[in-house]
């Protein structure tokens, strides 16, 4: 059996998911955790049985121990470690998105391109089950030619703060953040097709929403309830070089009934939804037909999409599969994003060359 040594930038929330799934993983040798807080990565080195902690990203990634890294850092250092991880000969997994702007991400992408190290994109939500089923379907042909998808998350106060506020460190808001998710996946499962044209809006009315105590919400360390500089809402229609078009629509903060998420595709054999539950429509002998795969979960779970996240994530260092999320895959995405936002600023319609 193979063992790869890991190390972690980044010793926050998101950090933890990565370390539980390469805890468990019989092939992962966690080994150094890096943080620009010292005494909390010792303290999570401490909990996690890693040997060495480090103030300094730059020291982990020096350390010839270390053979592939997980970036769980703020978006706007995405691209400096991810680079550096790169050019000290590391394998990757880097937190979405890939980076803030496109320019970052490009970045990102020619310099994997001059190594032969794996760079993985955290799409965690393409690793879960029921997408893989799902992709399954697609893949055989069951749904026929993809043209619609719909990807929605809404939040009605779920605005983190903190850093997840700071437009400067995060690029953006719940586009951003959660909006990524449910985009990525109906990317995904159309097929990964080029976008042409993107119709956006966003809006900043509501604010953070800190005058609302009786609901609870994930607060980010950092929190500031005065303090806040990015959207609360963003909507976009994208069109694609197939014909195919896709509608997106996300908030933190948002008068709706209840919070919701929403991934579905429709193509010209059938159709689906991957969330809330996974389910597909089709019609067999003239009559509409609604589809259930029976597996353990029709519905994203965070525990075993970080596990079988990090499970790729091994077996495409180790050369036992291809990169289900390539850095190419993340600057697509990176693309659509800052032309949703471009559209929303110029009030039109944007072409994307």
């Amino acid at each position: 059996m193979s063992t790869l040594r890991i190390g972690i930038i980044g010793a926050g929330t998101i950090a933890r998911a990565h370390l539980d799934a390469y805890a468990v993983h019989p092939e992962a040798e966690l080994v150094a955790i890096s943080d620009v807080n010292l005494e909390r990565a010792r303290t999570v080195a401490e909990e996690y049985g890693a040997r060495r902690a480090y103030g300094d990203p730059h020291e982990l990634l020096a350390d010839p121990e270390v053979d592939a890294v997980s970036i769980c850092t703020w978006n706007n250092t995405h691209a400096e470690w991810a680079i550096a991880a790169v050019r000290a000969g590391k394998h990757v997994l880097v937190e979405k998105p890939l980076a803030r702007t496109l320019e970052e991400a490009e970045r990102i992408q020619e310099a994997a391109a001059g190594s032969d190290r794996v760079l993985q994109v955290g799409f965690v939500r393409r690793h879960a089950p029921n997408c893989q089923v799902l992709k399954s379907f697609v893949d055989a042909g069951d749904l026929g030619e993809i043209y619609y998808a719909k990807a929605s998350c809404i939040r009605r106060a779920g605005n983190p703060g903190g850093w997840f506020a700071d437009k400067g460190i995060a690029g953006g808001g719940p586009l951003l953040d959660i909006g990524i998710h449910v985009l990525d996946l109906c990317w995904f499962l159309m097929g990964s097709p080029t976008a042409v044209t993107v119709s956006g809006s966003t809006f900043d009315l509501l604010g953070n929403r800190a005058n609302i105590t009786t609901l609870p919400r994930y607060q980010a360390s950092d929190h500031d309830p005065a303090a806040n500089s990015v959207e609360d809402m963003a909507t976009a229609l994208v069109r694609f070089d197939n014909g195919s078009t896709l509608q997106i629509d996300c908030s933190y903060s948002l008068h709706a009934t209840q919070d919701s998420i929403g991934v579905s595709v429709f193509g010209d054999k059938g159709g689906a939804d991957l969330e809330p539950r996974l389910s597909i429509a089709t019609e067999m002998h003239d009559s509409i037909v609604n589809v259930t795969p029976q597996i353990g979960s029709g519905t994203f779970e965070m525990e075993a999409g970080f596990r079988a996240e990090i499970s790729h994530f091994l077996d495409s260092c180790l050369g036992r599969t291809e990169n289900l999320a390539p850095v190419g895959h993340g600057v697509e995405i990176v693309r659509i994003l800052e032309a949703i936002y471009a559209s929303a600023a110029q009030g039109r319609e944007v072409a994307l060359s």
